[in-house]
This record gives C-alpha cells, sequence and structure tokens, in this order.
C-alpha cells in the first residue's frame, strides 16, 4: 500500500505540519473544542481562576502570619466559641485581626491610614474603613479560605490564605 491509497486528510493546515504531516496546533483546537463541548468549565471555576490572577501582584509583599490562636494560644477554660486571634508581619507592619461570628476586627501597627480587602474566593472583594488609630471592622464573618489585601500610601501587602 502506499500514501496514494489512503483519503487526504482535509483538516489538516499543510503550513503548520512537521516532517510527518502531524498538524499539533490542529489537534490542540479539536482537542479543545471536544473538552469545552464535553466537559464544560463551572462559571464559578473560571470566576475563581479570573480572581487569583486579578489578585497575582508582582508589587505585592506577602504578610506573614505569625501568630493563630487556632494553633498558638492556650484554651481557656468555660470559653466555648473563642474569637480566632490572627497576627500577620510584613516589614514593620503588623495587622492584628480578630475573626468572630460577627465579623471582623483588626488594628495596623503602627497605625495607618490603608485600604483594606476581605478577599474571599469567588465572591467580590468587601472593602473595610481603616480609621486615624490603625483600626478595622467588618460585619460580615469571612466563609471559606480569605485574606486581607492592604493598600498602603507606599505598598500592596496581601496576607496569607486561611480558612476561616
Amino acid at each position: 500500500m502506499s500514501d496514494d491509497d489512503f483519503p487526504p486528510d482535509e483538516g489538516l493546515d499543510a503550513t503548520a505540519e512537521g516532517a510527518d504531516g502531524f498538524d499539533a496546533d490542529l489537534l490542540e483546537q479539536e482537542l479543545r473544542g471536544a473538552a469545552a463541548v464535553l466537559n464544560p468549565l463551572p462559571a464559578e471555576l473560571l470566576q475563581l481562576a479570573m480572581d487569583a490572577y486579578v489578585l497575582h501582584d508582582l508589587e505585592a509583599r506577602v504578610a506573614e502570619l505569625t501568630f493563630d490562636s487556632l494553633v498558638d494560644a492556650i484554651p481557656v477554660r468555660g470559653v466555648e466559641d473563642p474569637p480566632r486571634m490572627l497576627t500577620f508581619q510584613a516589614g514593620a507592619l503588623t495587622v492584628d485581626v480578630e475573626v468572630t461570628g460577627d465579623g471582623l476586627l483588626g488594628q495596623l501597627l503602627p497605625p495607618q491610614s490603608a485600604r483594606i480587602e476581605v478577599l474571599g474566593g469567588p465572591a467580590a472583594a468587601r472593602p473595610l474603613t481603616v480609621d486615624g488609630m490603625g483600626r478595622f471592622a467588618g460585619d460580615a464573618p469571612p466563609t471559606g479560605p480569605f485574606a486581607l489585601r492592604l493598600r498602603t500610601d507606599r505598598d500592596v501587602i496581601v496576607t496569607e490564605w486561611l480558612r476561616a
């Protein structure tokens, strides 16, 4: 049998073919199309991926978790549902946060003005206001994984992601 005995491949682009006649770009395009039809990407996952990409900020510094009351604190007898206390450190800036069933309370040390957003998966970032003493509060407790993004006059700082 020779190559003349087989019908020509009508879907292949001769300009993108390799030496063996195989077009990897066309195959990838057809596989992506089949995957989109047979197993479409859930809208929530796409939104989460887009939000994660938006969070990618090369100039942002990561505030390291230095204290978590779930791990580091000694339990207090008689207290059934204590608030979760978190401390993040980024250079000279300390962020203290208390997570309760009613929301978030926190303070920036040293006190300074900043814009703070509570990041939480596919949900839109919730802004928090910071007063002149560096204090902030949010009336909605985080659910699921969350992080804080702080925009000071000089820096963008993102805390580590934690599960509420």
